[in-house]
């Protein structure tokens, strides 16, 4: 484990309650400390059948313990795998979740709040692709929230990859959802992972699209069309790279996003319009990271394939199904705990290997 995370994991338990069978005990203060450490543990605790007890949940946030995101995930992975749970409230720092036998059905979770839906959807989808039969799965929330995936981002970056390891699953939208109305719905089709195989996603492969995309709800349209025109100068792109989507939504929004397509990768770019924040300045921070993406290269001038988030983002689903490896442009704390969390549930390996200033190999290996 790295140094900041040796204690993330502790000994099984060794007290008695009500849930008498042993548990793996997680410190959620740990190294990144937040919801993701929750997520994980969740879907593999269903997926393996190893029960979990989670302490200090989101203690590394301002605001730890479970908010409306949170307990909604816990509650949607317990109804899908008949888990039994404790601390299924709002705020609570500690949660226990022992899990029954995954469960294929139609699923409806609300988490009643602009809490992201994609964040649950990721701690579902890997528990549904372990099921029986197939399933849908609609949750309502925020579609696109900052610090979280966007749908698009879950939809054209991380979902193609999803399918190429054996994962099957479809993501439809049926209303946006931005902070803090929320009030968006997607939904997801989910079939059993089928043949999974090793994904090897070290290079990018050629350019063959760049697309600059602004969403607007509820707002006035000269905001969109000044962070277009931003993107499409700072990008070098053409007008008709351009796209303006007026969009319907219970409350404003606006997020603007660089799409990079590549042979064998897609990124996304994105900024979050903010009340007192201009559009040029939130249409330039996307293209920072665009063009921080574009110009990262190793030791050996080969660029990395995937971002940070969604380096992060494929993990779990590669160690479940069949490992493989990827490039990435850094590593963070969160991927780091990530990696912590996968290996106290399975017999997993993660391999990483500095290949530049900002680059990195990953190599997940599972055992023969």
């Amino acid at each position: 484990m790295t140094r900041p995370a040796q204690r993330l994991l502790k000994e099984a338990n060794p007290k008695e309650n009500k849930m008498a069978k042993r548990e793996i005990i997680i410190d959620g203060s740990e190294g990144e400390g937040g919801g993701q450490v929750l997520r994980s543990s969740l879907s593999l605790s269903a997926i393996t059948g190893k029960p979990v007890r989670i302490e200090a949940v989101r203690g590394g946030r301002k605001k730890p313990g479970l908010l409306r995101q949170h307990l909604t995930a816990l509650r949607a992975a317990a109804d899908i795998c008949d888990a039994k749970i404790e601390g299924d409230e709002l705020k609570s720092g500690e949660i226990a979740f022992h899990p029954g036998a995954i469960k294929s059905g139609d699923y409806k979770f609300t988490i009643g709040s602009a809490g992201s839906a994609l964040l649950v959807a990721q701690t579902v989808l890997p528990i549904l692709s372990f099921a029986g039969g197939p399933s849908t799965v609609t949750i309502e929330g925020g579609t696109h929230n900052e610090w979280s995936p966007t749908f698009d981002y879950f939809n054209q970056a991380f979902l193609p990859q999803f399918r190429k390891m054996g994962g099957r699953c479809k993501a439809e939208i049926s209303r946006y959802g931005f902070y803090p109305a929320g009030g968006g719905q997607i939904t997801l089709t989910v079939e059993p992972a089928d043949n999974p195989v090793p994904l090897h996603l070290r290079t990018r492969g050629q350019r063959v699209r760049e697309k600059a995309d602004v969403l607007l709800a509820n707002l006035k349209p000269g905001i969109a069309e000044r962070e277009l025109k931003t993107l499409i100068r700072q990008m070098s792109m053409e007008p008709s790279q351009g796209e303006i989507r007026h969009v319907d939504s219970p409350g404003p929004g606006n997020v603007v996003a660089v799409i990079l397509d590549h042979d064998n990768v897609t990124e996304i770019f994105t900024g979050f319009g903010k009340h007192g924040v201009k559009a040029e300045a939130v249409a330039k921070g996307a293209v920072r990271e665009a063009q921080d993406y574009l110009s990262a290269v190793d030791a050996d001038g080969q660029a990395p394939a995937c971002g940070e988030y969604l380096a992060d983002q494929l993990l779990l689903p590669m160690a479940l199904l069949g490992g493989g490896s990827l490039t990435a442009t850094e590593l963070s704390q969160h991927t780091r705990t990530n990696m912590d969390i996968i290996r106290a549930f399975i017999p997993v390996e993660f391999k990483t290997t500095q290949t530049g200033r900002k680059c990195s190999l990953v190599e997940v290996v599972k055992p023969d």
